[in-house]
């Protein structure tokens, strides 16, 4: 099992920058791919950035250019970068790491982008 913590979640102006952390315990090392994830209010849960294990990334295409995902093994930690950020990116922001076929997630962390 995996046991997952989000952090660095709060209130930004526009146009402001966040970074989220996510540290990682328990069965790390088989760990596969890592993402984050988030969930606005009245909408589905939605994929926001993920990297796999040899470190290859994917982002949603709203965020292209704004978020940059990575990850630092040796201390086990997912991040998300995220500059330029507007009211449309408020949600909770959920890390999720794939472990054996499973999905393992985090309690989620609150962002807030006021106009």
């Amino acid at each position: 099992q995996v046991q997952l913590v989000e952090s660095g979640g709060g209130l930004v102006q526009a146009g402001g920058s966040l970074r989220l952390s996510c540290a990682a315990s328990g069965s790390i090392f088989s760990i596969n791919g890592m993402g984050w994830y988030r969930q606005a209010p009245g909408k589905q849960r939605e994929s926001v950035a993920v990297i796999s294990r040899g470190g290859t990334t994917s982002y949603a295409d709203s965020v292209k250019g704004r978020f940059t995902i990575s990850r630092d093994n040796a201390k086990n930690t997912l991040y998300l970068e995220m500059k330029t950020l507007t009211p449309e990116d408020t949600a909770i922001y959920y890390c999720a790491a794939e472990l054996r076929g499973l999905m393992y997630w985090g309690q989620g962390t609150q962002v807030t982008v006021s106009s």
